[in-house]
């Protein structure tokens, strides 16, 4: 860590980036497009041995490169999930954690990305059904806060692995 003086004398810690090399590259690349691929078949791809890779990953995780491992989930294979995106117009010019506060109170709400200009705020709803997704959509309706809603169901995902 470095350290930074800001305005007002006030100290902070920023961390440094991380110096990554191709190797490094390849192996977050590798992970990115299947997090529960083994050690072996990595090891071989980059041309190192098992525990060399294994302590590139440690150091990647403990300098912050790798935050967490996840899952991607096909909604649509899944029987009767839906995931929509709905765009969320404000009667009033709300702040960022007026929009964070009020969408954390609906449990179907996954995501919110809020937006400059038009829509107000995009966020991503899974739900079981059509009437669920009718449900969540009139009780945000029903807010004041909220002057209008425009609803796209997503058919399919796909997300660049770079």
């Amino acid at each position: 860590m470095r350290n930074k003086v800001h305005a007002g004398s006030r100290l902070r810690c920023v961390p440094e980036q991380a110096s990554l090399d191709d190797t490094d590259r390849a192996i977050l690349d590798l992970l990115r497009d299947n997090a529960r691929r083994p050690l072996r078949e990595i090891a071989t791809a980059v041309g190192l041995t098992v525990a060399p890779v294994q302590r590139r990953i440690t150091r990647l995780e403990k300098l912050g490169v790798i935050e967490r491992y996840t899952v991607q989930i096909n909604h649509g294979r899944i029987a009767g999930g839906i995931e929509a995106m709905t765009e969320l117009h404000f009667a009033d010019d709300l702040d960022l954690a007026q929009i964070m506060e009020f969408v954390a109170q609906v449990p179907e709400v996954k995501e919110v990305l809020t937006l400059a200009g038009d829509p107000d705020a995009l966020i991503r709803i899974q739900v079981e059904g059509v009437e669920d997704l009718r449900r969540v959509v009139s009780s945000l309706r029903s807010t004041k806060a909220i002057a209008s809603t425009k609803t796209l169901v997503v058919l399919e995902q796909w997300t660049r692995r770079t």
